[in-house]
Order: structure tokens, then sequence, then C-alpha cells
């Protein structure tokens, strides 16, 4: 009996070292998580300072944004196309120089969406994607415009100082 209770003995023994001895696999796989968990921790790291970063960028564009519609809009038109997968019944949506876009539904019930907030960049993006290609039209008709007013101020401005000179020719 004793050689019988010792052999049986002797694998627990050993069974109890093998697991509580990790193996290589085991290993492997905690280095992997921890590998893992630094990772994760350099991109928190990332992410706040990008989100810093853009914060400051999104502020910088929209005080340029204000100037840059001044001369030109007071507000701009965006196709509701554009903002399909944000408001499904978007009728109609505007955006101002202050960087709010006012969304307009079907039942004329009306939204007001601050696109420097940091939970509306997405919203912000396809605004500016259908907004920023119309300011080459924008100017262009600004110009026009401009040049259309001369013309009529060039023109009448002639006519006025013919009729001045005129007056003038004959007080002498």
């Amino acid at each position: 009996m004793s050689t019988e209770t010792a052999p049986s003995e002797e694998k627990e023994q050993i069974s109890a070292r093998e697991t509580s001895r990790p193996s290589r696999q085991t290993k492997t796989a905690i280095q992997e998580i921890l590998d893992s968990l630094k990772s994760a921790q350099d991109d928190i790291g990332q992410i706040s300072e990008l989100s810093s970063e853009e914060e400051t960028l999104v502020a910088e564009f929209f005080t340029s944004l204000s100037k840059l519609m001044e001369p030109v809009a007071q507000s701009i038109r965006i196709s509701p196309e554009k903002l399909a997968k944000f408001f499904s019944d978007a009728v109609q949506a505007n955006v101002d120089q202050s960087g709010f876009l006012l969304i307009m539904d079907a039942e004329r019930k009306v939204q007001l969406k601050d696109l420097r907030e940091e939970k509306n960049r997405d919203l912000m993006i396809s605004v500016l994607e259908d907004l920023l290609p119309r300011f080459k039209q924008l100017f262009s008709d600004q110009r026009q415009k401009i040049e259309d007013r001369m013309k009529f101020l060039m023109a009448a401005t002639k006519e006025v100082q013919k009729m001045s000179k005129a007056l003038s020719e004959k007080d002498e």
C-alpha cells in the first residue's frame, strides 16, 4: 500500500507545481495584454493632446470664418442632403458667421446647433464640406456687384461733371 500511495502523492505534488507555475503561453498572453494596455494609455494621451489642439483650431477657424463671411453674407444656406445622416427630416439649414447652424424640419420645427461644441464636430465637418466650396462663388458675386456699382457711379459721375461744367461755364 505504501508503494501505491507514494506515486499518487508524487503525482499530486507534480500537478500542484505545474499549475502554480505559469506556462510560457500564459506569460505571452499576459504580456500581450499589458502591451495592449500600455498602447491604449499612449492613445489616451494623444487623444487628450489632439482634442486640445482641435479646440484651438476650431476657435481660430470660426474667428476667421466670421471675418470672411462678414462682407458677403450674414448666413449661408446649407444643403439638407449634407445633413441627412444627422437630421433625416431637415428641409432647410443655414449657418451663421459665429458657427451656429439653424435647422428646420418638415414640420417647421427649428433646432439650433453650435458647431463649435465638441459633440458637434462631425456635423461641423459635414457643414463645412458644403459651405467652403461656396465661397468662390460668393466672392465672385460680391466682386461683380461692386464692379456694377462702379460702372454706374462712373457713368453718373461723368454726367454730373458735364452738367456741373455746363453750369459753371454759364456763370462766366
